[in-house]
């Protein structure tokens, strides 16, 4: 047996050593590595790029220079490529992204050139320059349609508070109806009003506004719940009913649901003396499949 010390080195004749066969039994290496061997297997930092950078994004491939991807320091290529993180390479040597890279190339044209991409493609880059982190990108975006428009809407959708609430609660009782009774589709009654008391010509004089501003106890007398669902409003814009129905419809489709709808009354409901309710009730159709 040959004994190696920290301080002394002993060879050994070749008479005198164990054969090969022997010295892989006693010296087998351990079938994962040592946290040791793990830390010197990774490349020491700051990692090098090359002036023009190949890339795999998601198994898309792409080439653009290291300037380009460091533009604005801000964002999260500028910090994958500045050196202070590893990034793995493929097979071909590429640097690579785990991330679909559908949109990568418009993002890419942004950093080169500023260029936007088509309106089309308009969210689905934004959302991609949300991840990325590329702030110039995403002023650019939000101040072109479709996403001028929607800051525009959502500034009505604002003023009210439920309205998400009442989304889902559509959702969720026309899925239990359409489960319940094992159907293709669901009905329910939604009513959409912007005004809390009656506005017809004859009935407005008689308020103490054209705000219809009144005294508590006028506002009790026109307090109620219509028979339905699901009820929006009201609400004071310029927008009208229409237009909110439009956002319903919209904010549904976007979540894969088919929704038709159509005016089939309004509320009857006696409030005092000669006036009604009056707000207009819509039959919503949902159809899951």
């Amino acid at each position: 047996m040959v004994v190696v010390t920290g301080q002394n080195k002993v060879s050994a004749k070749p008479d005198d050593a164990m054969s090969s066969s022997d010295a892989e039994d006693d010296f087998q290496e351990p079938a994962t590595p040592t946290a040791t061997q793990a830390g010197q297997a990774l490349p020491l930092l700051p990692q090098q790029f090359p002036e023009v950078v190949p890339l795999n994004v998601g198994g898309m491939f792409f080439t653009t220079r290291l300037s380009t991807l460091r533009r604005y320091e801000d964002t999260m290529l500028a910090a994958m490529f500045s050196g202070r993180h590893y990034i793995p390479t493929d097979a071909e040597g590429r640097y690579f992204i785990d991330r679909d890279g559908t949109y990568f190339g418009d993002i890419l044209n942004f950093l080169r050139s500023g260029d936007l991409p088509p309106r089309e493609r308009v969210r689905s880059v934004y959302k991609e320059a949300q991840y990325y982190s590329i702030g110039p990108l995403l002023d650019n975006l939000e101040d072109i349609q479709p996403l001028k428009g929607e800051k525009v809407r959502q500034a009505f959708l604002g003023l009210m508070p439920y309205y998400k609430d009442h989304l889902e609660r559509i959702i969720e009782i026309a899925k239990l109806r359409a489960m319940q009774r094992k159907a293709r589709f669901a009905k329910l009654k939604v009513c959409v009003f912007k005004e809390e008391m009656p506005i017809t010509p004859y009935e407005c004089p008689h308020f103490n506004s054209l705000r219809f501003e009144r005294s508590e106890s006028e506002t009790k007398l026109f307090e109620h719940h219509c028979e339905v669902d699901v009820s929006f409003g009201p609400w004071e814009a310029v927008a009208d009913v229409y237009d909110l129905l439009h956002c319903i419809v919209t904010d549904l489709s976007a979540r894969g649901i088919t929704v038709d709808h159509q005016c089939i009354g309004v509320c009857d409901k006696h409030l005092i003396n000669h006036y009604y309710c009056k707000r207009p009730i819509y039959e919503f159709k949902i159809t899951w499949w």
